[in-house]
């Protein structure tokens, strides 16, 4: 399990990284000194799970998990045991007590480990094939259809309750949601650059900074999409050696 340590307090940081050494079930990705740092670093970082301090300053530790849009397995760390029936609200793993005991801790990472194994066996168990770009789409808009191969669409783009599809010259509509079509397509060769783009990986011409943090990416033909601040930096990650 990848975990990000979040703490405002240095020694409180280092006094969890060597008690966790002791687990190689899990990696530490990173540290974060505040709410505003664990955001930028839970987007680029991608981390399964949070060490995460409640009093911090500037933002708490709820107040950072109300600001993600996809939280990690979280397990408070605290100096203070007022917050934890509020933590489990917020379906926190444990809620562990500093100073952390070693015994303590093992009683968590065992909890942590069992929830994983779990985790694994119901994707393995539910999780459809995804679509890569060997795999055909039938496209229908009106009365015209295709039979595509997806390694030819460089585009899918959110209007509304329909997503436009670029293919070739064409620019069919389809009634579906991006969020929907976004879980069906293999992430390996298709890339969410914002809430209103999905693109084809191999269609990326040129890159570019862009406005805010984030991306201009041109693609093959001339398109040009906006990658958001929020995705930039995993896009970043996807297209380098």
């Amino acid at each position: 399990m990848r975990a990000l340590i979040v703490d405002d307090e240095r020694l409180a940081r280092k006094e969890l990284t060597n008690l966790l050494q002791e687990f190689q079930e899990i990696e530490i990705v990173g540290e974060a000194v505040n709410a505003e740092d664990a955001e930028e670093k839970i987007n680029s970082l991608k981390p399964d799970l949070l060490f995460l301090d409640i009093q911090m300053p500037g933002k708490t530790g709820f107040e950072l998990l109300e600001s993600l849009d996809s939280v990690p397995d979280v397990v408070f760390t605290t100096a203070y045991d007022e917050y934890a029936l509020k933590a489990f609200d917020y379906n926190a793993m444990d809620y562990l007590l500093k100073p952390i005991e070693p015994d303590r801790l093992k009683e968590t990472v065992s909890k942590l480990i069992a929830r994983q194994s779990k985790k694994e066996e119901e994707k393995t168990e539910t999780e459809p094939s995804k679509l890569g770009p060997s795999d055909r789409v039938f496209v229908k808009d009106g009365d015209k259809c295709w039979f595509v191969k997806l390694e030819n669409i460089r585009l899918f783009e959110s209007d509304g309750n329909y997503i436009k599809i670029y293919f070739d010259n064409f620019k069919p509509m389809i009634h579906k949601s991006l969020n929907a079509l976004d879980e069906k397509l293999d992430d390996r060769s298709f890339f969410r650059a914002s809430r209103k783009h999905i693109i084809n990986l191999t269609w990326v011409e040129s890159i570019e900074s862009w406005f805010n943090g984030g991306l201009m990416v041109v693609l093959r033909g001339g398109d040009k999409v906006e990658v958001s601040r929020r995705q930039a930096a995993r896009f970043k990650e996807m297209m380098s050696l």
